[in-house]
C-alpha cells in the first residue's frame, strides 16, 4: 500500500512535497493520543513503531499486539528513530525533550497527533480550547448537539483520540474536540469549521518559558487556519485574550462573547433566551461554559431553542469538575473538583460556592500566584485542609486571614478532618489549586482517591445543626 499522505483528504491543507515520504512512522509517546496514532498510521500502510520514554500502560501494549504494531517503553532507540520518515509527537512531550530536538535537528517532519488525524478526516470539526472549562464546555457542546437531533461525538483531549476515532472509520456529522495548548503547539494546517477560545490564566507556564503571551500563541493556533466562512468564538473578559487577539490574526468570522452577569439566565447573540435554573451549571464560569456551547450549537445547525434547553437541563458535570458527590450525608455536601489544578479554575469553584467552605487545596504548586483568592477564602472559607507534601505558600498567603489550616498527608486523612471544622449545611471542597504528582498519579487519581475516601464515610446520626 502507499504510504504517503493524501494532502487533499483531511481536515487540513498539507503541501504535497512538505514530507519526504517513506515507510516509517515513529510515535513518540504511547498513551491514548500515540496509540490511536499508531492504529491510524497502521491503516494508511506505514511502518509504525511507536517509543515511550517511560511504561505504556498494558491496556494500550494489548491493544498494540493485536494490530501488529511495535513499541519500546522506557527509552527511545536512536536508530529507529532517526531512521522515520514522518515523526507523530504525543501532546505529554515537551519540544525541549532530547528525542525531539534530534529530530528537528535531523530534518525528519514533526506534527502532532491532532495534525495527523485531521489530514485523514474529511468532516465537520468543532475545537474548543482555553485554560479552564474547556472539557465541561466540550462535553456540553456535545450534549446540547446530540438533543437537537445532530450526530455528533467528542473526542481529542478527553475520551477518544482524534485519530482512535479516525481511525475507527467513526463520521459523525460534527465532531466536538477539547484540545489543549500542547495539541495545538505542533499543528501546521489543522482547520476546525468552529473554534471556541474561552480564556487564558497562567497554567503550564513552564512549558512555555513562564510567558503567558507565548502560551496564549499556543491557545490561538486554534483559529490560526480557518478561513472567512468559518467562525471563532472568543471570550473578551479575558485580558490576555484580548491582548493577544490582534497578534494572532484570524479569517474568520468573529463572535465575541463575556461573562454573563447573573449565573441563571443565558442570552444569545440572535437573542434566544435560556435558563440555567434546573442545570447542574453553576457559577459564572460554567454560565459562559453555556453561552459558548450554545451559540456552537446554534452555528452547527441546532435550530429548536425547546430542544437546547431540554439539554441544558439534562445534562451532568464531567468527573472531578465540580462533581457533587453527597448531598446531605450528615447535612455536608461534597464536591469533587481535582481538575482545578490552577488559581483561575479555584476562583470559579469558590465563587460558585454558596454555601460555608471546608478547602482541601495544595499539591504541587506551579508558581501559583494566590492573591487573587485572598477575597474569596476570606468570604467563604472556615477552614483550609492542605493536602500537599510542601504547604509552605498556602499557609504564608492564607495564614494571615486567621483560617484554621490543618496540614494531612493523605485524602483519608484530609476527608476525615474536613468533619472535625464542618457544620451542617457547609460543602466540604476539594479543589488544590495545584498539580496532583506529589501524591497521586493524575488529578483523576487524586479524585477518584476522595470519592472513595467519601463514600466510606458512615453517619449514624446528622452533623449538629446550626442553631
Amino acid at each position: 500500500m502507499d504510504s504517503r499522505i493524501d494532502p487533499g483528504s483531511g481536515h487540513g491543507d498539507y503541501a504535497e512535497d512538505t514530507i519526504d515520504m517513506k515507510t516509517k512512522l515513529v510515535i513518540l509517546g504511547g498513551g491514548e493520543s500515540g496509540t490511536g496514532a499508531a492504529l491510524l498510521g497502521k491503516q494508511q500502510g506505514y511502518e509504525v513503531l511507536v517509543s515511550d520514554g517511560r511504561k505504556i500502560r498494558e491496556s494500550f501494549q494489548a491493544e498494540l499486539d493485536r494490530a501488529g504494531i511495535r513499541y519500546e517503553e522506557g527509552q527511545h532507540t536512536e536508530e529507529e528513530v532517526m531512521s522515520a520518515g514522518l515523526v507523530v509527537k504525543s501532546p505529554g512531550i515537551p519540544d525541549e525533550a532530547q528525542v525531539v530536538q534530534a529530530v528537528i535537528q535531523a530534518g525528519i517532519p514533526l506534527i502532532s497527533e491532532i495534525e495527523f488525524a485531521s489530514l485523514q478526516y474529511p468532516g465537520k470539526v468543532i475545537g474548543i480550547t482555553g485554560s479552564n472549562g474547556k472539557t465541561t464546555a466540550t462535553m456540553l457542546t456535545g450534549h446540547l448537539l446530540a438533543a437537537a437531533g445532530v450526530d455528533v461525538l467528542t473526542g481529542g483531549n478527553i475520551g477518544k483520540s482524534f485519530s482512535r476515532i479516525v481511525a475507527e472509520g467513526l463520521k459523525p456529522d460534527w465532531l466536538v474536540l477539547e484540545l489543549s495548548s500542547f495539541q495545538l503547539d505542533t499543528i501546521d494546517s489543522f482547520r476546525p469549521d468552529i473554534s471556541v477560545l474561552l480564556n487564558v490564566t497562567a497554567d503550564h507556564l513552564d512549558r512555555y518559558a513562564y510567558d503567558i503571551d507565548r502560551y496564549a500563541g499556543a491557545k490561538f493556533r486554534i483559529t490560526a487556519n480557518q478561513r472567512d466562512d468559518d467562525w471563532f468564538i472568543y471570550n473578551i473578559d479575558s485580558e490576555v485574550v484580548m491582548r493577544n487577539l490582534e497578534r494572532h490574526p484570524s479569517k474568520a468570522q468573529k463572535l465575541p462573547v463575556r461573562m454573563p452577569v447573573g449565573s441563571e439566565q443565558i442570552r444569545l447573540s440572535n437573542g434566544w433566551q435560556f435558563s440555567l435554573d434546573k442545570s447542574v451549571l453553576t457559577g459564572r464560569h460554567n454560565a459562559l461554559n453555556a453561552l459558548c456551547a450554545l451559540e456552537v450549537a446554534r452555528l452547527a445547525g441546532a435550530n429548536e431553542p425547546r430542544l437546547l434547553q431540554e439539554g441544558l437541563d439534562t445534562f451532568r458535570m464531567p468527573p472531578h469538575r465540580l462533581e457533587h458527590l453527597v448531598d446531605s450525608q450528615g447535612g455536608v455536601t461534597f464536591i469533587n473538583d481535582s481538575k482545578a489544578t490552577n488559581v483561575d479554575a479555584v476562583v470559579f469553584a469558590l465563587d460558585a460556592m454558596t454555601r460555608p467552605v471546608i478547602w482541601i487545596a495544595g499539591g504541587t504548586d506551579k508558581g501559583n500566584e494566590y492573591v487573587d483568592l485572598i477575597p474569596l477564602v476570606r468570604e467563604k472559607v472556615k477552614a483550609i485542609i492542605a493536602l500537599g507534601k510542601d504547604n509552605r505558600t498556602l499557609i504564608e498567603v492564607f495564614g494571615p486571614l486567621g483560617i484554621p489550616i490543618v496540614e494531612v498527608s493523605s485524602v483519608v486523612e484530609a476527608v476525615r478532618e474536613s468533619l472535625n471544622w464542618a457544620t451542617f449545611g457547609d460543602v466540604v471542597l476539594l479543589s488544590p489549586a495545584c498539580a496532583s504528582f506529589d501524591r497521586f498519579q493524575n488529578y483523576e487519581d487524586r479524585g477518584n482517591r476522595f470519592k472513595e475516601a467519601v463514600a466510606a464515610l458512615k453517619y449514624k446520626e446528622p452533623i449538629h445543626e446550626k442553631e
